[in-house]
């Protein structure tokens, strides 16, 4: 008898903390620092997943909580933790966010806030997929300028290296994001 008792309590306990919001923004911050950690380090900004997290957080927990989700992230990396992306030149912490790959960081909880911002009003396809597309292009434009301004002080190049390598890469991960997106929105469209 107790132990039925327990596990109907930590069942109640667990469902509880599954439908907090605490808990969606934190898993969505480790998620991006997991998808961090698949990356193809190029210089001077790595290939990586990440973005396609910052994008489901916006569409999966709103305006709000997916930028607060991406705020923790760069806390948590900024203070030290290893949850950045590695790169070629072994930074981390805080040098992080003063490096090449700082605006493309500090752009993420913007990009979250696009995405959950205009989701919230429409969940149409074209809409989602424009509203990612558009924050992928935040995201490039405000890590690309912080990369010449910066870090390179050349504009064709910081394009060539910031922005152009990127193209093909954003367009595939805006797609995967939105067909990920749809599938699991059809179990849940919103979360906590």
């Amino acid at each position: 008898m107790k132990s039925t008792s327990k596990s109907l309590t930590f069942s109640q306990l667990f469902s509880s903390v599954k439908e907090s919001e605490l808990f969606w923004i934190v898993s969505f911050a480790v998620l991006t620092a997991i998808s961090a950690q698949v990356s193809i380090p190029v210089k001077p900004v790595p290939f990586t997943l990440q973005t396609i997290i910052v994008l489901l957080a916006g569409a999966f927990l709103g305006a709000k909580n997916g930028a607060y989700s991406q705020l923790l992230y760069i806390f948590v990396g900024a203070i030290g933790l290893p949850v950045f992306a590695h790169t070629a030149d072994g930074t981390m912490g805080f040098a992080r966010l003063i490096g090449p790959t700082g605006g493309y960081l500090l752009a993420f909880p913007v990009a979250a806030y696009m995405v959950g911002y205009m989701t919230e009003k429409n969940q149409k396809y074209f809409t989602v997929v424009f509203s990612m597309f558009v924050a992928e292009l935040v995201v490039i434009f405000v890590g690309t300028l912080y990369l010449y301004v910066a870090y390179l002080h050349d504009f064709i190049e910081s394009i060539k290296v910031g922005a152009a390598i990127f193209s093909i890469w954003m367009i595939l991960k805006v797609f995967i994001a939105t067909a990920i997106y749809f599938s699991a929105a059809k179990k849940q469209p919103r979360l906590p």
